[in-house]
């Protein structure tokens, strides 16, 4: 079993653009579909409510960890966080990494989510699951935005 997700995407759209739909708050919030508190700073807590149907009971919370403009962009946060009666706050979080390059058509963006390892084995395929399926729809969603 892997313990890494990665998917990447051919954006339309300058590598300017990309980085604005992805590290401005209230853009990544239209197009991930969460409403998020206030700007993303390297090294704090993002917070927020999934508005996503079916999961707006599911808060959003995600530290920032390194924001380095129009090339790199993470943040940890626990993958497939859903239960509501769960404390996730006890395991290890995942790392989310966007990069993104120029490409011939604008911008590639990759995005890599690594550290399943740690998550606990009764959780980790679900999580995994839902999370590949998650990035799938995610690429395509930034990508409708940017363009």
């Amino acid at each position: 079993m892997t313990n890494t997700i990665t998917k990447e995407i051919e954006i339309s759209a300058p590598v300017s653009r990309v980085w604005k739909a992805l590290t401005d708050h209230k853009e990544f919030g239209e197009w991930f579909r969460v409403r998020i508190d206030g700007p993303f700073r390297q090294g704090e807590l993002s917070r927020g409510q999934i508005t996503v149907p079916g999961y707006e009971h599911v808060k959003w919370e995600a530290t920032v960890t390194l924001i380095e403009p129009e090339r790199r962009f993470a943040y940890t946060w626990h993958p497939y966080a859903v239960e509501p009666d769960t404390d996730y706050s006890k395991e290890e979080p995942t790392l989310v990494e966007f990069t993104l390059k120029p490409s011939a058509s604008g911008t590639l963006l990759k995005v890599v989510e690594s550290g399943f390892d740690r998550i606990p084995e009764g959780r980790r395929p679900e999580a995994l699951r839902m999370n590949t399926g998650g990035w799938e729809a995610q690429l395509k969603n930034i990508k409708r935005h940017a363009e």
